[in-house]
């Protein structure tokens, strides 16, 4: 397995799944892909805050986890933008090390789990190919299959994260075309490129409201109160 770009800073990844097994099971991975459009706002942060809250729900036993993001416009090697790296900080996130990446057909072709901030997204995503369609998802959409699904359905996460988490990747798309949203807005994230930070923040609290069901499914370990 090679190591983890430089300025990507995996966190929950690669360098860490090299030496590590969930429950000491056999060495596996799950890849997380996170995509906005210039990969400087909403990616970053849904990348860094679901690392944050996976982290604090396993630690270390999220090492079959990587998690990571790319723009469909993306602003290669750019920093997250200022008032993103402000909200991170105030859900207690590390920002740092992060650089911006546009999307290639090779982070699609590796990743189990494709969430999106806009079904347009979506669409971009799903529209190169590589058996997409099934796994990905725009972020709120998945929130919503996922709350459906019973956990007891699951297999336990002593039977590790990566095959609790392919179960409830087939789970959500199961359901897909059952459960619509009430309103084609309802799915969306939208863009706080240029915004004040306190529509970053707004932004924030919807990624980490919409996140938080989605990890707990993901650990069967729900958030700290």
């Amino acid at each position: 397995m090679t190591a983890p770009e430089a300025g990507r800073g995996i966190g929950i990844g690669e360098s860490v799944a090299e030496q590590t097994t969930t429950f000491g099971f056999p060495r596996d991975t799950f890849r997380i892909l996170h995509v906005s459009t210039g990969n400087v706002c909403r990616s970053p942060i849904t990348e860094r805050l679901t690392r944050h809250f996976v982290a604090e729900r396993l630690g270390v036993l999220g090492g079959g986890l990587i998690v990571e993001s790319a723009g469909t416009w993306g602003h290669e090697g750019a920093p997250m933008e200022a008032n993103a790296e402000t909200v991170l900080a105030e859900f207690g996130a590390d920002a740092s090390g992060f650089t911006g990446r546009e999307l290639l057909d090779e982070h699609v072709i590796r990743a189990d789990l494709v969430l999106t901030a806009t079904r347009d997204h979506r669409a971009q995503v799903i529209s190169m190919g590589h058996s997409a369609g099934l796994r990905t998802f725009t972020l709120k959409e998945f929130t919503r299959l996922v709350r459906a699904i019973d956990p007891a359905t699951l297999p336990p996460l002593e039977d590790g994260l990566v095959m609790r988490a392919r179960a409830l990747v087939r789970a959500a798309a199961a359901l897909r075309g059952w459960l619509l949203a009430p309103t084609a807005e309802a799915d969306e994230v939208y863009d706080p490129y240029g915004a004040p930070l306190t529509f970053f923040r707004s932004i924030g609290d919807e990624i980490r409201d919409a996140l938080d069901p989605v990890v707990t499914a993901l650990t069967g370990v729900p958030a700290h109160m």
